[in-house]
């Protein structure tokens, strides 16, 4: 057992706990590095830091971390921020945003972090390291061979002033290491509770600042979460045995730090681990599979709490304000998140019925269905009438959880004249069906399934084979919905001329 990282609830006494910042105002941020998209546990990450600061009347920040220019992706910072507002998390201070505490891009900031290095390196905090590339593997390689933790061995803290200058003057590059020390630092995780945990055991001194002047994420995390009065950090939990390391940075500083809480791992239903290479990992894969912003959002939040539970209250879809009002810090749990497949298509179905409660949502959901549809059958005559389109749209929220579900196979017969397949069938019988469908008065789907029942008895043919000819008429599916409820939707005329159009072409094509 790994004695070196505890969690427990009541410190130890010759722990140094660290008293962090507690401000009325919450100043929170989310810091992406700009390496491609945005995935789905930044989403998360993003969502509860935009949830505490706006439960709270709080501020949230957008600060891109690029200091690592090697993985930049050109254009992801727009993709992010496009992503994000997709999601319905606005920002109040970042790139392209404004805010009195800029620049919000790392990359931007490099004078600073050269003027706060300058500050460790004065009062003995840090130290200049010329380790070679070529000795740190030597040293990975030896530790992997002795089977112990590989880690720096903190050679050039020792160094003279006389060997650093010498060293400077004949050019050899170096990178700036911060001094460990073997205290064991201790927190609060506002989530996971008290954790203690002894860096040095398991790291050499870490990097601050590499030799192309570029700062390190630990060290530029730290420096700019203290310029920008960030009050709360809301993270992943992988950066959770990293904190103890930014507390002693802190300390080196002489500044206190926020306050620091967890977010757990978001895992698949069946406990594995989510990966960059599996589908709908991406934010960017939901939106093009048509699940609404705020159908995911909710999705993220049933998955990793935040919120009190009503026992029997079932799936109840919140706005981004109700969720704000009712989010609680204390409430996450500190359990991997499960993601459930069929959690998401509730929630999209019920985000569906809310918009079409609401008429501009509804005109919305008509013009991107309209669009789907030409899009889906370009070379077809097609219904896309706004009353038919909305008719469908309120027939459907019961039947499908995505839009794009009713331009499937499944629903086409909804837009486009089906293609025909030949039944046989009584003509006369269908001569008769149009004459008596005609003279009804209406074409609601209980009225039409008791007529059509009585029409069938009275001209003495069985009620399943009559259902049976008019679904490949109307449809040319074998099965799916009824056929009254079928009709219901195409409404009469739509019917009728189906239906005559089934008899045209037997006509034409086949003897009957």
């Amino acid at each position: 057992m790994n004695t070196s990282f505890i969690k427990h609830t009541v410190f130890l006494t010759n722990v140094n706990l660290y008293r962090t910042v507690k401000t009325k105002t919450p100043r929170v941020r989310f810091a992406p590095s700009p390496t491609g998209y945005l995935h789905l546990g930044g989403l998360r990450t993003a969502l509860y830091n935009y949830l505490f600061a706006k439960s709270q009347q709080g501020s949230f920040i957008l600060r891109i971390e690029d200091t690592d220019q090697n993985r930049k992706v050109e254009g992801s910072v727009e993709s992010l921020k496009n992503d994000m507002e997709w999601a319905g998390i606005q920002c109040q201070e970042g790139p392209g945003f404004g805010g009195n505490y800029g620049p919000y891009v790392q990359s931007e900031r490099l004078n600073i972090y050269q003027e706060h290095i300058s500050k460790l390196l004065e009062n003995g905090s840090a130290y200049k390291c010329f380790c070679t590339e070529r000795r740190l593997n030597i040293l990975r390689r030896d530790a992997v061979k002795s089977q112990c933790i590989p880690k720096y061995d903190n050679k050039c803290r020792n160094l003279t002033k006389v060997e650093i200058m010498e060293k400077i003057n004949a050019g050899v590059p170096y990178c700036i290491r911060f001094k460990l020390s073997s205290e064991c630092s201790a927190f609060e995780d506002l989530i996971f509770g008290g954790i203690a945990y002894d860096v040095s055991l398991n790291e050499g001194d870490p990097v601050l600042m590499k030799s192309d002047g570029y700062p390190t994420y630990h060290f530029a995390n730290v420096v700019d979460d203290h310029l920008m009065d960030i009050t709360h950090v809301l993270r992943g939990v992988e950066w959770q045995i990293s904190t103890t390391k930014h507390l002693l940075i802190y300390k080196a500083f002489g500044w206190a730090p926020p306050q620091f809480g967890h977010l757990p791992l978001i895992v698949n239903a069946d406990g594995t681990k989510l990966s960059k290479r599996q589908s709908d990992v991406k934010v960017e894969d939901y939106r093009n599979k048509y699940i609404f912003p705020l159908a995911l959002v909710n999705y993220i939040t049933l998955s990793g709490g935040g919120f009190d539970h009503v026992p029997g209250e079932g799936v109840r879809l919140k706005t981004m304000d109700e969720l704000a009002q009712e989010f609680k810090i204390d409430k996450v749990s500190s359990h991997p998140s499960r993601l459930n497949p069929d959690l998401l298509e509730e929630c999209n179905r019920q985000e569906l019925k809310r918009q079409l409660q609401d008429d501009n949502l509804t005109n919305e959901l008509v013009a991107n269905l309209q669009k789907l549809i030409i899009e889906k059958y370009p070379q077809h005559d097609i219904n896309t009438s706004e009353n038919h389109v909305k008719s469908v749209l309120n027939w459907s929220v019961t039947r499908i959880a995505r839009l794009d579900e009713l331009v499937t196979n499944k629903y086409g017969f909804l837009w486009i004249l089906p293609s025909k397949k030949s039944i046989e069938i009584d003509k006369n019988l269908f001569n008769k069906l149009l004459q008596f469908l005609g003279n009804m008065k209406s074409f609601d789907e209980n009225y039409l399934k008791e007529h059509l029942r009585s029409f069938s008895a009275e001209n003495d043919v069985k009620f399943p084979a009559l259902m049976k000819m008019l679904r490949s008429a109307l449809s040319g599916l074998s099965e799916g919905p009824g056929v009254a409820e079928m009709m219901g939707l195409l409404g009469k005329e739509q019917s009728l001329e189906r239906i005559k159009a089934y008899i045209r072409y037997l006509c034409c094509f086949i003897n009957i």
